[in-house]
């Protein structure tokens, strides 16, 4: 059985396929490693399954964890065997070099404990118990990945590409109930910058707020508008976005917060204009989205290229060209003291183009 990614693994959790007794989760994205545990255990304990939690160490074996799958418990017929193997773990048995033989040595008892055990115990399987391997390993030993190939699940947790960060949202989304605009997982992919963790605790919090039938937006994450300064690069999304009032709110509030319109001008608003500028100059050179994203430094599925070209789109070359060369003329008079009223010069520049 070939490896699978978390993503496509969660996919296929939320159909009612059984699952097999066995699943091996490794790699190096530990927030994957235990999601992927959570939704596992959250859909076995709600048939019935019994949660039992090993973490094998150093000096510990599988020994406690295969009693546990082989013995008969009159008040737990149904088992969940959770393993974490922890990276000091070795195999006192022998290394990885011993699987290499194993087919062709003749048959011989697995010491009780050893990973050879744990291999045999995967290849005859635990129903009706279920085993869960945790690594914590960007790999797993060779004798143990040998029977999760024949028999089992095996799941990768790799960091994800940019282009499977809002996938991930959604993901999320749906374990928690949650229906998501079509627009909510892009913008909480590119606040959070992949952050895995940083999105699953937003949605938990989108959540709490949540009355379960109206789908979540941008604007029904975070905390109320009066309360927060907004993020870096909030403001550019708002703009690229063409929310003209949003944006005129997140400058009001960074402002009482204490940012400088020179620096709101220069690192949010020149940049997104500057981009959104090349992509619709190429864009009426009839080029192509791969030909923009090189152009503009980024890859063509990410949230930076798809918000320059939407944004392209939405306001014309023209108008953009316009308004590019008003906010670097105004970049320059707020800098040699020529304009004093920044803030209100900063906004009018932002309803020229918006408006």
């Amino acid at each position: 059985m070939p490896v699978d990614n978390a993503l496509g693994f969660l996919r296929n959790l939320e159909s009612n396929r059984p699952l097999p007794d066995a699943i091996v989760v490794f790699g190096p994205h530990g927030f994957l490693r235990e999601t992927v545990v959570s939704a596992i255990a959250t859909r076995l304990t709600k048939q019935s399954f019994q949660y039992r939690s090993f973490q094998i160490g150093a000096g510990g074996d599988f020994a406690g964890a295969l009693d546990e799958l082989g013995a008969a418990d009159l008040f737990a017929a149904k088992r969940l065997v959770v393993c974490r193997v922890l990276k000091s773990h070795r195999d006192r048995g022998g290394g990885e070099e011993a699987a290499e033989d194993e087919e062709a040595a003749p048959s011989r008892a697995a010491p009780a404990g050893g990973e050879a055990a744990l291999a045999e115990a995967i290849e005859h399987g635990t129903a009706p118990n279920h085993l869960l391997l945790v690594y914590e390993r960007d790999n797993v030993p060779a004798r143990v990945r040998k029977a999760a190939e024949r028999s089992s699940a095996l799941v990768g947790c790799l960091r994800p590409f940019d282009n499977q960060v809002p996938d991930y949202v959604r993901s999320f989304a749906r374990v928690r109930g949650l229906k998501l605009s079509s627009d909510a997982a892009d913008f909480l992919a590119a606040r959070h910058a992949g952050d895995l963790s940083a999105i699953a605790n937003a949605l938990d919090k989108g959540a709490l707020a949540s009355d379960g039938d109206k789908a979540l937006g941008p604007d029904d994450f975070g905390e109320p508008g009066s309360r927060r300064m907004p993020d870096i690069f909030e403001i550019a999304d708002s703009v690229a976005r063409g929310r003209a009032a949003g944006a005129l709110g997140q400058i009001d509030r960074a402002l009482a917060f204490g940012r400088d319109p020179i620096e709101i001008l220069a690192v949010e608003v020149i940049p997104v204009m500057r981009r959104m500028m090349i992509a619709a100059s190429m864009l009426a050179r009839r080029r192509g989205p791969g030909e923009i994203a090189a152009a503009i430094g980024g890859s063509p599925t990410s949230g930076l290229v798809t918000r320059a070209l939407d944004g392209a789109r939405r306001f014309g070359l023209e108008r953009l060209r316009k308004c590019y060369a008003r906010a670097t003329q105004l970049d320059a008079d707020f800098k040699n003291g020529t304009i004093k009223e920044r803030e209100q010069a900063l906004g009018a520049l932002l309803l020229e183009l918006m408006g």
